[in-house]
C-alpha cells in the first residue's frame, strides 16, 4: 500500500490504501463530533467560521480557528516534504511509512491525553482538535501524494462530485466500457462506502469503548504501516527459498 509512488501504483494498492485510510477517517471524524462537537477530518466549514468570527471581532476565536486550518495546512505539508526528501536518502517505502507513524503519535496522543489529563476545559478541546486536524491533514497529505493526487480520503465534496460526473459519463455506452473510468468508480466508492463505515463503526464503537475508539483507530494505522513490512519480507523470503532451490550447473 505504501512502498510504491505515482503511476506505479496498481488500481488495488489505491484500493486498499483508499479504503483502510477512509475507513480511519470515518472514525476520527465520528469520534471527534461526539467527544468535543467538532469536525476533524475536512477544514471546509472551518474557512466560513474563520470568515464569521472575524467579521464579529471575535479574534481569540478566529485565531484558534485559523491555527487549526494551519494545523491540518501544516501535516499535508509535512507528508509531501518527507517523501520528497526522503528520495535517496532512505526507501520508498520508509518515506511513506513516516507520516503514517505521525499521524497514529498524534491520534495516539489525543486518546491518552482524553484517558487520563482531560478536565473537560474549552483550552483542552481546541489542542485536541488540533491534534486531529493536524493528523488527518497529515493522512490526506500522504495519500495525494504517494497516488498522484488519485486517493484523497479525509473528506467527501470532491469524491462526491467526481462520482456524479462518472455516473453522468456512464450514461454513454462507451463509457461504460472504458477501464480507466470504471476503475475509478470502483476506488471512489470503495473510499465512500469506507468512510461511511468507519463513521458507523466509530459512532457505535465509542458507545462500547468511548476514549478506545482512538486507539482502534491507531490499530488501523499500525495495519497500514506494517503491511508493506510484512509484504516485503514475505517477497524476499520467497526469493530466497527460490534461490536455495537452483541446482547449479
Amino acid at each position: 500500500m505504501l512502498r510504491k509512488y505515482s503511476n506505479h501504483r496498481t488500481q488495488s494498492d489505491n484500493v486498499k490504501l483508499g479504503a483502510l485510510t477512509a475507513f480511519s477517517a470515518g472514525m476520527v471524524n465520528v469520534a471527534s463530533v461526539t467527544v468535543f462537537f467538532a469536525f476533524t477530518s475536512n477544514i471546509t466549514g472551518y474557512y466560513a467560521v474563520l470568515a464569521q468570527e472575524i467579521s464579529k471581532g471575535n479574534w481569540y476565536q478566529g485565531a484558534v480557528v485559523l491555527l487549526w486550518v494551519l494545523l491540518f495546512f501544516i501535516g499535508s505539508f509535512l507528508s509531501n516534504f518527507v517523501i520528497i526528501q526522503g528520495k535517496g536518502r532512505w526507501s520508498q517505502y520508509i518515506s511513506h511509512a513516516i507520516p503514517v507513524i505521525l499521524e497514529f503519535l498524534s491520534i495516539l496522543f489525543v486518546g491518552i491525553y482524553l484517558d487520563i489529563f482531560y478536565e473537560n476545559s474549552l483550552k483542552e478541546t481546541e489542542i485536541l482538535v488540533g491534534a486531529l486536524l493536524f493528523a488527518m491533514g497529515l493522512q490526506n497529505g500522504l495519500t495525494a501524494s504517494i497516488s498522484n493526487s488519485v486517493v484523497k480520503t479525509t473528506h467527501l465534496t470532491g469524491l462526491t462530485t467526481d462520482l456524479a460526473i462518472l455516473v453522468s459519463m456512464f450514461s454513454k455506452r462507451e463509457n461504460r466500457h472504458n477501464k480507466a473510468l470504471v476503475d475509478k468508480f470502483h476506488l471512489l466508492l470503495t473510499i465512500m462506502v469506507a468512510y461511511v463505515a468507519g463513521g458507523l463503526f466509530g459512532g457505535v464503537g465509542y458507545l462500547y469503548l468511548e476514549n478506545g475508539t482512538f486507539y482502534l483507530t491507531c490499530a488501523i494505522l499500525l495495519i497500514i504501516a506494517l503491511y508493506d513490512f510484512y509484504k516485503i519480507g514475505r517477497i524476499k523470503r520467497i526469493f530466497e527459498r527460490r534461490n536455495k532451490e537452483v541446482v547449479p550447473v
